[in-house]
């Protein structure tokens, strides 16, 4: 059995998973919605913190890949602690959410 993944990413990992675009891979953006409007990763679904433990049955596959952000990181460690919870292994929590994501990767997004 594998060794379980670490509940966060740092940003360089989570860009370089993304492009490298695994099969099922979700990015979950779990700010609130009037956030989301502001700025978010392209292709990123909202499911806002205090839906995750409903939202979470429309993620068809348990193994698949999740990345999971935030403004800075915090609500988004939170959300992983749940999808685990509810058996989502793979769910990991970008470090620094999108405002370090702004930061190193892609400064086209804007931050608040």
């Amino acid at each position: 059995m594998p060794a379980p993944l670490p509940f966060e990413i740092g940003v360089a990992e989570a860009a370089a998973l993304r492009a490298s675009a695994p099969a099922g891979l979700r990015v979950l953006d779990v700010r609130d919605p009037d956030e989301y409007e502001i700025c978010r990763l392209e292709g990123a679904e909202l499911m806002p913190l205090a839906t995750v433990p409903h939202a979470a049955a429309k993620l068809s596959d348990a193994q698949a890949p999740i990345l999971v952000y935030c403004h800075h990181g915090m609500r988004s460690l939170r959300a992983v602690e749940m999808l685990r919870h509810l058996g989502f292994a793979n769910a990991q929590s970008i470090s620094g959410g999108i405002d370090r994501w702004s930061e190193e990767i892609d400064p086209s997004v804007p931050r608040y």
